[in-house]
């Protein structure tokens, strides 16, 4: 795994043993960046179910001004404090070693709002659809900002009312889906 494009491009990052976590394939992480544009301008990221912290030092290497990366399994941790650590990254991102849903409300407590949120959960866990309820409940995406979410090609991903999904991208037996706030309806 490297970071594909931005002022880290080209280095690598640190994989976990074993099969216990899915990090994001270069090829997706340069997808989703891709359909991002070169000119995205989101100063805070979030990374939930952060895992090795691929999503979101991608995002920082791109000019992203923080991330705050949630993740609660013990050996991403020490994964994911590895790749901040050898990338020089720590005055730019933080830790949150928590499960989703209370990194969620951790950050809604504080008032954080986030222009770019991706959701990176275990597949077949229905952790996504929680994830964009608990934003919403959380008012943590910033009004012009956008959700992604990684997920099997064979889960199909419920909105919460208040987001719409703007598109969709498959790649093998994964997809990508990117969501925005929903238009209020007219009355």
């Amino acid at each position: 795994m490297r970071i594909i494009g931005g002022e880290l491009r080209g280095r690598r990052l640190l994989a976990p043993p074993g099969g216990k976590i899915r990090p994001t394939s270069d090829r997706v992480r340069e997808a989703i960046f891709d359909i991002l544009g070169p000119a995205w301008n989101f100063p805070r990221v979030l990374d939930l179910f952060a895992g090795t912290g691929a999503l979101g030092i991608e995002a920082v290497s791109r000019g992203a001004g923080e991330a705050v990366f949630v993740e609660q399994g013990k050996g991403a941790l020490i994964v994911l404090k590895g790749n901040l650590k050898a990338l020089s990254l720590k005055s730019r991102a933080w830790i949150l070693p928590v499960a989703a849903k209370r990194g969620i409300a951790i950050l809604a407590e504080k008032g954080m709002v986030f222009n770019l949120i991706f959701i990176d959960p275990p597949y077949g866990k229905g952790l996504a659809d929680k994830a964009l309820e608990e934003i919403i409940n959380g008012a943590i995406l910033a009004a012009t900002g956008i959700i992604v979410v990684e997920h099997s090609s064979r889960e199909e991903i419920v909105p919460p009312v208040g987001l719409a999904r703007s598109q969709q991208r498959r790649y093998g037996d994964t997809s990508v889906s990117f969501y925005i706030e929903a238009a209020p309806a007219l009355k």
